[in-house]
């Protein structure tokens, strides 16, 4: 089994966050009491409907926030014990919205993820510069490195975030909604290059059915609360999932390749037998 790279424990969260210390004010809870591990090398789909308390955290598995309540160790060490650049060596992280950069092109964008392995004033070389190429090709923006960021269309950008944290060489991806933006066609390119990277990667996904397909984990919010984590076949249960999305739902596996498909039918849907008929 491999080692465990994050350990939650009982960790707890509110709003208004505040990082890198404690706050006493009170708000209402975002994440309570999640206990778990995150294995080397785990590609693990955070889901569950707006406001589960999905992207806060990511913010606090990257080090921005401190829990109000319990810990998150990275590697066996609290985050608060690593410095940003430290952190930022370990850990790459794609926000779900990003303002691009202005006035820079894609080759200079992507190359910001060498920054934390660079001293002040450091030159680029030309091992720099292929990586940075390799990552623009990884991302199918080869074509693009000498185009400004105000041309880039949002999936071209997403694409480019996702650049710059395979320049950054972390071990671990944290992403919020990767596949935000992006047409069916780099949707499944982006997630099959963050499956075969042998990283860690963790992201929020709001798909089920591509969660299913790349992850090999899922961990299913609720109002804050941990529901199941675990496989795919473990989390995707329809009872689990008519009970967070408030929808009756069906999940089989594709009939060809077998990876799971959850359905979900409106209110309108006709009933029988417990299998959804026509839509009326």
């Amino acid at each position: 089994m491999s080692a465990a790279i994050y350990t939650l424990e009982q960790l707890s969260f509110h709003y208004p966050p505040v990082a890198k210390h404690r706050t006493k004010s009170v708000a209402k809870n975002a994440l309570k009491h999640l206990s778990l591990e995150i294995q080397a090398n785990d590609f693990v789909g955070i889901i569950g409907p707006n406001g589960a308390g999905k992207s806060s955290l990511l913010q606090l598995l990257n080090g921005n926030y401190l829990p109000v309540t319990g810990s998150v160790l990275l590697a066996g060490s609290p985050t608060y014990r690593f410095s940003a650049k430290q952190l930022a060596k370990r850990v790459a992280t794609v926000a779900q919205m990003s303002a691009p950069p202005m006035g820079l092109n894609c080759s200079q964008v992507a190359a910001m993820g060498l920054l934390p392995h660079k001293r002040w004033f450091e030159a680029d070389t030309d091992a720099d510069r292929q990586q940075v190429q390799l990552a623009l090709t990884q991302v199918g923006l080869a074509d693009k490195r000498q185009d400004s960021t105000d041309t880039l269309s949002g999936g071209e950008l997403q694409r480019l975030f996702i650049a710059r944290a395979l320049v950054q060489q972390a071990s671990i991806l944290l992403l919020d909604e990767p596949t935000n933006h992006l047409d069916v066609q780099y949707q499944h390119q982006v997630l099959q290059l963050l499956q075969r990277l042998g990283k860690t990667v963790v992201c929020c996904i709001h798909d089920l059915n591509l969660a299913a397909r790349y992850c090999n984990k899922l961990l299913l919010l609720n109002q804050g609360e941990l529901i199941a984590y675990g496989a795919p076949a473990e989390v995707l249960k329809p009872d689990l999932l008519e009970q967070v999305f408030g929808l009756p739902c069906e999940v089989l596996p594709h009939s060809r390749y077998g990876w799971l498909q959850a359905t979900f039918f409106s209110a309108q849907d006709t009933w029988q037998d417990g299998t959804a008929g026509s839509l009326r």
